[in-house]
């Protein structure tokens, strides 16, 4: 337990192995007018833009955009399989190199919408896409690449496993969020935050919130919910590819 300004900071984690960074930013978050209960502190945490990566913040009547994050909906999924370990080639190596090629990573994205590929998500992807309109102008310029990066992986800490449980079968993993998409649609949303009013004696801008019953949260709200639905419907995609690389190997 670490004593902040407003409410205590409990921490998951060794403490002494904090980043002095990611202490600062969790004092600051502990000190906003709006925080409620506590900060909890998860073990991977690490310095964030504006809030700390690994920490759950609750806010009375506000949000702020960097305690969500910048890569909106970042997520797990998992799909467990009818194989067993010994199913499985003694080398993985052109199992991955087929994964690669059906998985775009880094800024890589399609050359078209893949959702048009599977039935089943077909009409998922049409229906999210005929919302994008309504998202915030800024990202409307984005159209195009945003539909062609469904599907793919991106970078950082994000990735695709071949995984065996205690049972030893097998289990496709990916973890992997709303790409380039939710990433402008924060940072857009953090820019039009720090500029309001009541955010103007904020120590670090960054932490700067929407209040309940603005326009400015209703306008969040949506985008971010879209946002969300879009890291659902890319993870969804990246294994239903995944599972036709593995049968056809």
């Amino acid at each position: 337990m670490i004593k902040g300004e407003r409410v205590p900071i409990r921490v998951w984690a060794n403490v002494q192995e904090l980043e002095s960074d990611a202490l600062r930013q969790l004092k600051a978050v502990a000190a906003l007018p709006w925080v409620a209960h506590h900060v909890a502190v998860m073990p991977d945490v690490h310095v964030g833009k504006g809030a700390t990566v690994g920490s759950v913040i609750a806010l009375r009547g506000a949000v702020a955009p960097a305690a969500v994050g910048v890569d909106i909906g970042c997520g797990m999924a998992a799909q467990k399989t009818n194989l067993a370990a010994k199913d499985l080639p003694d080398s993985l190596r052109q199992l991955r190199l087929a994964i690669e090629a059906a998985i775009p990573v880094g800024r890589g994205q399609h050359k078209g919408p893949v959702w048009t590929d599977e039935p089943e998500l077909k009409s998922a992807g049409e229906a999210l896409w005929e919302r994008f309109s309504e998202l915030d102008p800024s990202v409307q310029g984005l159209a195009f690449r945003a539909a062609t990066q469904l599907g793919t992986l991106g970078g950082g800490n994000h990735f695709i496993e071949l995984c065996l449980d205690t049972e030893q079968c097998v289990w496709l993993m990916l973890h992997s969020g709303s790409r380039l998409l939710g990433n402008a649609l924060a940072t857009r949303h953090m820019e039009r935050a720090a500029k309001l009013s009541h955010n103007q004696a904020l120590e670090d801008k960054d932490l700067a919130v929407f209040l309940v019953g603005t326009p400015q949260f209703a306008a969040y709200r949506r985008d971010l919910f879209w946002a969300q639905e879009c890291a659902a419907m890319n993870r969804a995609l990246m294994l239903a590819r995944i599972q036709r690389v593995v049968q056809k190997a």
